[in-house]
């Protein structure tokens, strides 16, 4: 009786994990990755994704469908952010502990360039229609390099940039700015922030997503644990909802209308955009502690969630099938 009840229970947590909007696919290894995993990139035509190692002081390159590492990108500097450009076949991986951003060529691995900007180089973006990458740095900036890995222009903040997100039909940037408490909107053909919004009560705001179509940006924060839903055409929050602790990573799903977040206190939350002011939430999957950074491939239709080395379990990459 007792093992019924317990494969009966395993059953209903299955069922419930799945029918919250994700089920886990595939599970690669990444023997001997010690220490924190920080964001990711992927070539989706390749199938190819490029993992963070940040404590591990390398750029974990996975083939997906083979599910195995195939290359490993040796003597960084707590890399960060990691960004891959199909258009010219480069990849760019941003260092926290240089303030590098490093230049490689993503067929050979070879060093093409290095960008010194000082301090805790952090996330990366690309602009397609501009070609322009986007880095996160320093006490308060955000730099504006070219596709030949040329520094364009800064734009001056006044705290540490987090996650950040580009609009494609108009020059906006949004970006997080958890130490003084607010999301800043910048004009990237200005070269200026034109608008301040703060966050109210809920601070440590670190992962963002934009549902451009809908004018709607998510921001999660952690104290408390909290996901915002923001009208970008006025600034105001629409909407408030608990989420998952120390989320790192959110992600809007286009297709299904739906919102990932990933947290270090081991769960995803999946939120469900009913319409464009209300949300609720699906549920959450159990996952691991402190695995809070993920990415989310719509072209792949994959949520990849990173999972760092813990005692004599090695590091992993949990790959993450959509529902329904």
């Amino acid at each position: 009786m007792r093992v019924l009840m317990i494969l009966l229970a395993f059953a209903a947590n299955t069922w419930a994990q799945t029918n919250a909007g994700l089920r886990l696919e595939k599970t690669i290894e990444l023997a001997d990755v010690q220490g924190r995993i920080d964001h990711m990139s992927i070539d989706a035509k390749t199938g190819r994704l490029f993992v963070s190692a940040l404590g591990n002081n390398t750029i974990e390159v996975i083939d997906i469908n083979a599910a195995k590492r195939v290359k490993t990108i040796q003597g960084l500097e707590e890399p960060q952010g990691v960004l891959y450009i199909a258009d010219t076949n480069r990849l760019f991986v941003a260092n926290d502990k240089d303030g590098s951003v490093r230049i490689f060529d993503a067929t050979s691995y070879a060093p093409i360039k290095t960008l010194n900007y000082g301090d805790d180089a952090d996330n990366l973006r690309y602009d397609s229609g501009r070609k322009r990458v986007y880095v996160g740095y320093g006490d308060g900036a955000l730099g504006e390099i070219d596709t030949g890995g040329n520094k364009v222009a800064d734009i001056k903040l006044d705290a540490h940039p987090e996650s950040f997100q580009l609009e494609k039909s108009s020059p906006r940037i949004y970006v997080n700015l958890p130490d003084s408490r607010k999301i800043a909107v910048i004009d990237r053909e200005k070269h200026t922030v034109i608008e301040t919004w703060k966050t109210d009560d809920a601070l440590a705001n670190f992962p963002m997503a934009l549902d451009e179509k809908n004018h709607r940006l998510f921001a999660v924060t952690r104290e408390p644990a909290r996901l915002l839903v923001f009208d970008t055409a006025t600034g105001n929050i629409i909407q408030k909802l608990p989420a998952v602790g120390d989320s790192d990573d959110v992600f809007y799903d286009t297709a299904r209308k739906r919102i990932y977040a990933t947290g270090g206190e081991g769960e995803i939350s999946i939120f469900q955009q009913n319409d464009p002011d209300h949300y609720t939430e699906l549920g959450r999957i159990q996952t691991v502690k402190g695995a809070r950074t993920s990415f989310y491939s719509p072209d792949l239709d994959r949520l990849f969630l990173a999972v760092r080395r813990q005692g004599s379990q090695s590091a992993k990459i949990r790959v993450y099938a959509p529902t329904q």
